[in-house]
């Protein structure tokens, strides 16, 4: 299964050749083949639950923040940010619009429009930071034109039954890892020799490296329990899905597609006689709808399969905090095709991979040198770094 994994115990966002970037209020992946290869592609557009991000233990909690500044690209956002509670989307901003939106009603209803201006006008400075940021890499690294992205992505967890919390913070270019905060060495990791000079000034900086602690020990976590206890009905709700399967034509694999459940806590698998499948099967990841709940996939070939032996076959899905699983056998007369035939009569045709919606979009990221910001200081912490003057604090002057 290509997820992004675990930022708080791995400490990357890069998984399987992909790369994440938030734009237009939805979550675009890349491959870094086609970025390298400078090449125009469709990608899928997921509505901005943060998508790939793997799912915590049921009593895990997580409060994440987004930005992506892009240049280069006509007609899109050149900046964007947005939050994340549990993987469900808080708000929304880009430089577009120039104005922080709530994307949860039960956040929109429990803070003022004070809350929103604050969060406008941080956005706005951060929005600056990250503009000129960008043309002084270009500078640093020699570069004159094309697309560039720079990625920066931060956030805590809390764990509600050990009240234990973690956090992390993290800067990328061109998908690549730049810089990061190891909370619990309390030093910067460059993976880039370029980022070494940073590291060495940051980890120098005693007091900038007792507030990020400070941050991702005690007021990430504030607003993180303040924001699952706003939205705790809709966190905490269970729904299963509708389960199919789904088949191009006769000889192709078979798709068991699960959507519609809620929350993303939840597996799909193939077994044959009770037993789980390991070989020839192709499992997809969780992917978001745009009403909020989920939806994932698995395949199965059975070009080795005898027809009598389908029998022994079942997609099983499961859910967790839910006791009955739901099964769904092998059978051809509940195989949904492409021409929209089953067994049971005839359906709207269905597509063997599910798509939200395919947006062309971005192109090719060039290799571009990543800047830190530190922007204005803010109620909720849409920023782990308050000092304003550090905005002026670019890369190449470090």
């Amino acid at each position: 299964m290509t997820l992004l994994r675990r930022l708080s115990s791995v400490g990357r966002w890069i998984s399987d050749e992909r790369i994440w970037c938030v734009c237009s209020q939805q979550v675009l992946f890349f491959s870094k083949f086609d970025i390298k290869q400078q090449t125009m592609k469709a990608f899928l557009a997921f509505s901005a639950f943060f998508l790939a991000i793997t799912r915590a233990a049921a009593v895990m909690h997580s409060l994440q923040y987004f930005y992506t500044a892009s240049s280069g690209i006509p007609g899109f956002p050149e900046f964007v940010n947005l939050g994340m509670l549990d993987g469900v989307q808080l708000d929304y901003y880009d430089s577009n619009i120039k104005k922080v939106i709530p994307k949860q009603d039960w956040l929109a209803k429990n803070e003022g429009p004070e809350y929103w201006e604050r969060q406008t006008q941080a956005s706005i400075g951060a929005e600056q930071a990250f503009k000129g940021n960008i043309e002084i890499a270009k500078q640093r690294f020699n570069q004159t034109g094309g697309v560039h992205l720079v990625q920066n992505m931060y956030g805590c967890e809390w764990d509600d039954e050990t009240d234990e919390v973690n956090g992390y913070d993290q800067y990328g270019y061109d998908g690549e890892d730049w810089i990061s905060f190891d909370l619990q060495t309390e030093t910067f990791i460059a993976p880039k020799q370029q980022a070494v000079i940073t590291k060495h000034k940051w980890d120098n900086d005693k007091s900038r490296t007792a507030y990020l602690k400070n941050y991702y020990t005690q007021e990430c976590p504030q607003w993180l329990k303040k924001y699952v206890n706003y939205g705790r009905s809709s966190l905490m709700r269970k729904g299963l899905p509708s389960v199919s399967l789904l088949q191009k034509t006769p000889s192709s694999q078979v798709t068991c597609h699960a959507t519609g459940f809620y929350p993303d806590r939840a597996d799909l698998f193939w077994r044959k006689d009770g037993e789980e499948l390991h070989e020839d099967v192709d499992k997809g990841e969780i992917l978001p709808n745009h009403d909020g709940t989920f939806q994932m996939s698995v395949d199965l070939k059975i070009s080795s399969i005898a027809p009598e032996d389908w029998k022994k076959y079942d997609c099983v899905f499961q859910l967790s905090g839910v006791k009955d699983d739901i099964e769904k056998k092998l059978d051809k007369a509940v195989i949904r095709t492409n021409d929209g035939k089953t067994g049971e009569g005839n359906s709207p045709a269905m597509m063997i991979i599910p798509i939200i919606a395919a947006v062309v979009v971005l192109a090719v990221i060039a290799g571009l040198g990543f800047i830190v910001y530190k922007k204005k200081k803010d109620k909720r912490p849409p920023s782990p770094v308050e000092n304003k003057e550090v905005q002026e604090e670019m890369l190449p002057q470090v």
